[in-house]
């Protein structure tokens, strides 16, 4: 299958979001100069905590990346150092990794992708067992929800919905 056949069968990503309900910041709520914890909406990734480092690190990027093109107004201003060199804009809001085992990981997900107004995006073990984009597809197309298996998954919503869906996780070891 050829990249633009496979991108224009792409399924809608799993959100819990619609066309007109997303999750973001609109413009005039992104403030830089306030602390993290004064942004209205609240970023974390979930990792299975029984990952190797590496593939931890992995799975929390992927999901990220998924999340940085998914939530409007996540990324700040880039940066300019003093040499004029520019470094891209990170997540002004902050983001918070946090580890939890896989049934944890799954129970999180059903019950985010159920909150109104909040953003999902996960990485399926799948994505780490095959090398090819549209295997992964295949692999995650052939599997039931419930026996997918989580890498991990990133949530972003209102400060104490989201706080609510992590409570009693601590950050990734």
């Amino acid at each position: 299958m050829n990249r633009t056949t496979s991108q224009q069968s792409a399924p809608a990503p799993d959100t819990d979001e619609t066309a007109d309900a997303r999750v973001g910041f609109r413009p005039e709520e992104v403030d830089t100069a306030a602390p993290t914890r004064a942004a209205r909406l609240k970023w974390v990734v979930v990792v299975d905590e029984a990952l190797p480092p590496g593939r931890a690190v992995n799975a929390a990027v992927c999901a990220a990346a998924a999340t940085g093109v998914g939530v409007e107004g996540l990324l700040g201003p880039d940066a300019v150092d003093a040499d004029g060199s520019t470094h891209r804009g990170l997540p002004w809001a902050g983001c918070t990794v946090l580890g939890a085992g896989a049934d944890r990981l799954a129970d999180l997900r059903a019950r985010a992708v159920a909150a109104e107004g909040v953003f999902v995006a996960d990485m399926p073990h799948a994505a780490q067992s095959t090398r090819v984009y549209d295997e992964y597809r295949a692999a995650v197309a052939a599997s039931p929800a419930g026996e997918l298996g989580l890498a991990a998954v990133s949530v972003v919503g209102p400060r104490n919905r989201v706080d609510r869906l992590v409570k009693g996780l601590a950050l990734l070891a």
